[in-house]
């Protein structure tokens, strides 16, 4: 293969894996809070031994979109969207994590856990656990838990000073990868509302559309290369021929 048709393979190979990304945006845009992830590509040069330096493409990483998802009316008293940029802390058996999906429930036992039964931690790391005779619930903007008849706790809400390097998981959870979380300052809790994902249906669409083509357009390139390329070897056969 000549040197045009590595430069437009390593393209081709790019442009698959941010398809497989748009499709995976696209497959969680009814997942509250999921964020959506583009790739990150870079200009990777090489120079051989003879000849003019090689451009290719290369894609160093992916990027998550931080921005809030628009947040939508439930009336559920344990569903809970936060605005701002913090964090629930959950316990999984893999230790805490952090989510802002916020359809939560209660167990058998009266605890508040999240949608596969872990725990939703306190303010003070503990489960949250609401008596059987507690009633309606009421959550205040800071997580206070409350009853007709008493405070039950605070649910714990957590910011990071670098949110982008919080590690996806699966669930909707992240791993706070070495960070310390810090208590929420500027965060508050909305009850009986979910933050929805923050996928643009018609932006991926778009985004699936240009790629599509482009791979395409790649694709072309390769087979206009090898054409090419097997002209020149029937050539050269038919002169060592005559």
């Amino acid at each position: 293969m000549e040197n045009a048709g590595y430069i437009a393979l390593s393209r081709q190979l790019a442009l698959r894996r941010e398809m497989s990304l748009v499709a995976h945006n696209i497959a969680n845009m009814n997942t509250p809070a999921f964020k959506a992830e583009k790739m990150i590509f870079r200009e990777h040069i090489t120079e051989p031994a003879r000849g003019e330096a090689l451009s290719f493409v290369q894609d160093i990483g992916t990027a998550r979109d931080l921005s809030a998802g628009p947040v939508s009316t439930t009336g559920n008293d344990l569903d809970l969207a936060i605005s701002g940029q913090a964090y629930f802390s959950i316990e999984t058996a893999e230790g805490v994590r952090y989510t802002r999906h916020g359809r939560f429930q209660l167990d058998g036992q009266g605890r508040i856990v999240d949608g596969l039964g872990d725990l939703v931690l306190s303010s003070a790391g503990a489960p949250i656990i609401v008596p059987p005779d507690a009633g309606s619930l009421t959550i205040s903007d800071d997580g206070t838990v409350s009853s007709n008849a008493a405070t039950i706790g605070r649910i714990g809400l957590y910011e990071f000073e670098k949110e982008s390097e919080l590690k996806r998981e699966g669930n909707g959870l992240f791993s706070a990868e070495g960070q310390q979380p810090q208590d929420a300052v500027k965060s508050r809790i909305v009850q009986g509302a979910l933050e929805q994902s923050n996928v643009q249906a018609i932006i991926e669409m778009t985004r699936m559309i240009d790629i599509h083509r482009s791979y395409e357009s790649t694709a072309k390139l390769i087979k206009d290369e090898h054409d090419q390329f097997m002209r020149s070897v029937g050539k050269l056969t038919s002169l060592r021929q005559n």
